[in-house]
């Protein structure tokens, strides 16, 4: 639409089911491509994709057009089925139910980027739950601790 200008920057962050650390080094950069692929079809733009094992975060500028819900639903449902289809773990793959969504400013980017981009490292000192939590704390989210994650199997 003509004179709508927008600057919206989005990073969320999801788990696999239970938690499960299936998500291999090998084919790991093929999902994030297929994951950036995804978000940019829907008239967003990727900034940056990375994750280990278990959960992935994604930094997008996020195109008003589209809703955060509506963007994650397509992203999760298109990317399980791309890992199903191309049978890249033992059992049926799924996320977890849910997400974290933070935004950003414009002067933050490169931060939010370095941060996604070193998610092996930072996870050699911590886990996904207390870096969940941190988030959730930090952007002062209430939540409810039974909520947040499914008990791993």
């Amino acid at each position: 639409m003509a004179n709508t200008y927008h600057q919206i920057y989005i990073q969320v962050v999801f788990a696999v089911k239970y938690r499960r650390a299936v998500i291999e080094e090998e084919w790991r950069p093929k999902l994030f491509s297929v994951i950036g692929n995804l978000i940019n079809e829907s008239g967003c733009k990727t900034i940056i994709i990375n994750g280990v094992e278990d959960h992935i975060h994604c930094f997008f500028g996020l195109n008003p057009t589209i809703s955060i819900s509506e963007l994650m639903k397509v992203v999760k449902a298109k990317s399980s089925k791309y890992i199903n289809d191309h049978k890249l773990t033992k059992s049926r793959f799924e996320w977890q139910r849910g997400y974290g969504a933070f935004s950003y400013s414009q002067s933050q980017i490169d931060s939010v980027y370095k941060y996604v981009q070193n998610q092996k490292e930072h996870h050699k000192k911590q886990t996904f739950n207390k870096e969940y939590l941190a988030y959730l704390n930090k952007f002062k989210i209430q939540y409810d601790e039974k909520y947040i994650f499914e008990g791993l199997k």
